[in-house]
């Protein structure tokens, strides 16, 4: 049974966990020796906690045994993206400016969900300082795509995903600033939660952009991102009994649908269809408010980013890969009048939004315009990078910029995703929605 188990839901593990069909400390096992010997697994993981997975288990192997289990997901081991502090292990942010650093208690959220009896397999591999959209990463180690292994697996949360789209974890936990949750899970044939802007603590996560940091899961199931998405706030999972689409009205944002290139436009217009078919009423329409919202993406990310690291990266820019340090370094363009000028005009954007998108359920777009692209590429034509990286990222950052919740699910075309926007600290709602979706998709 132990390699059934490693491409199995959290939440069934959760069930087999409870039935006594799996004993924690065994399932903990089988993953740390799947992550042993796959071929990525350097690529993938930056460091695996085997002594702390393996006695995370036996404890949630005791409570099961005596029947005092935490929860459902109590003995289900998962990965952490490398930017969520661990006590006494290293946490480095895929950076060579953060080598060595060592945290001396875990992040809030890794608290939260050890105090749910969650395992700590380790420490996945990220784009630097988690400013790509991308995943590439010569400075650590770049996670392949599992449907191209020449190509990228997106980014930041890059070995978040691999991690989970390789079975070496049945969950990882990232971080969606501008797309890193949601473009490596659509790309991997995940399901990716960003979460709204302050909903979930960030307390102990190696910021980029505060403002527009959030953290969540990727994983195999809408069920497993709503229990999750509780063990991160230690809260209640949202309840899908009965999540249905009849009747629920979907807005198709076409501005979604620039430079989307054929596969990812094949993926959402078979998924559109299939919810269409299970009973969804779909509208679309063009903003102009959010491209002049998309335009505000330069000032607002960059100069945020660059205020938060300019210390560490005057000081050692030879540490950086180029093409992230520059990245970093057009944020000194922009003055503090030109920040706070874009953040009240992002303000009065929000507030417009809202009232055009009153009275339906999700707003729905492709996750990504493009495809995973070739990692020898973008080492060798800088152009490419570029171009690529603003790309990939384009219709994620839609609702980082608006402040919404999102989803990505798998179209079942491969590496193609399409997303659903929430209206902000609307979780719950979203995941109904998701699971109804879900259930049409697949």
């Amino acid at each position: 049974m132990s390699n059934t188990w490693l491409t199995m839901s959290m939440a069934d593990l959760g069930r087999g966990i409870a039935k006594g069909e799996i004993d924690p400390e065994a399932l903990t096992r089988t993953y740390l020796d799947a992550i042993k010997s796959h071929p990525f697994a350097d690529r993938i993981y930056a460091r695996v906690t085997e002594e702390r997975a393996l006695s995370e288990a036996r404890a949630a192997a005791e409570r099961a045994r005596t029947g005092h289990r935490l929860g459902l997901l109590d003995g289900v081991p998962i990965s952490w993206k490398d930017l969520f502090d661990t006590a006494g292990v290293a946490t480095e942010a895929g950076s060579a400016l953060l080598k060595n650093r060592v945290p001396t208690e875990d992040a809030e959220v890794l608290r939260n969900a050890t105090a749910a009896g969650l395992v700590c397999l380790g420490k996945t591999h990220m784009s630097e300082l988690a400013f790509s959209g991308l995943g590439l990463n010569p400075v650590t180690a770049t996670s392949p795509c599992v449907n191209d292994h020449d190509a990228v697996s997106g980014g930041s949360s890059s070995g978040a995903a691999t991690s989970v789209a390789f079975n070496l974890a049945p969950c990882g936990i990232g971080s969606d600033t501008g797309g890193s949750v949601r473009i490596p899970s659509a790309w991997n044939d995940l399901v990716g939660l960003k979460t709204t802007s302050g909903r979930v603590s960030a307390k102990g996560v190696v910021s980029l952009a505060a403002r527009f940091d959030t953290v969540g899961p990727l994983c195999r199931t809408v069920e497993d991102a709503a229990l999750m998405l509780a063990a991160l706030e230690g809260g209640q999972a949202a309840d899908l009994r009965g999540a249905s689409l009849n009747k629920t009205r979907l807005l198709v944002l076409e501005n979604g649908f620039e430079g989307c290139r054929d596969e990812p436009m094949a993926g959402f217009d078979s998924a559109l269809g299939r919810l269409m078919d299970g009973g969804a009423e779909v509208k679309r329409i063009h903003l102009p408010i959010v491209d002049e919202a998309l335009a505000l993406s330069g000032v607002l990310f960059t100069t945020e980013a660059y205020a938060t690291w300019r210390t560490e990266i005057e000081a050692q820019p030879d540490l950086m890969f180029p093409a992230i340090r520059e990245r970093f370094m057009s944020g000194a363009a922009f003055s503090g009048a030109d920040f706070v000028a874009a953040w009240q005009r992002l303000d009065a954007i929000r507030a417009e939004f809202m009232s055009e998108i009153a009275g339906f359920d999700a707003v729905v777009l492709p996750t990504s315009p493009i495809m995973p692209p070739n990692v020898e590429r973008l080492m060798s034509d800088q152009d490419y990078y570029v171009e690529e990286n603003l790309w990939a990222l384009r219709n994620t950052r839609i609702g980082n910029l608006l402040g919404l919740c999102g989803l990505s699910l798998p179209t079942g075309l491969p590496s193609t995703g399409i997303m659903l926007l929430g209206a902000p600290f609307g979780e719950e709602r979203l995941l109904r929605l998701g699971a109804a979706a879900e259930a049409v998709l697949s």
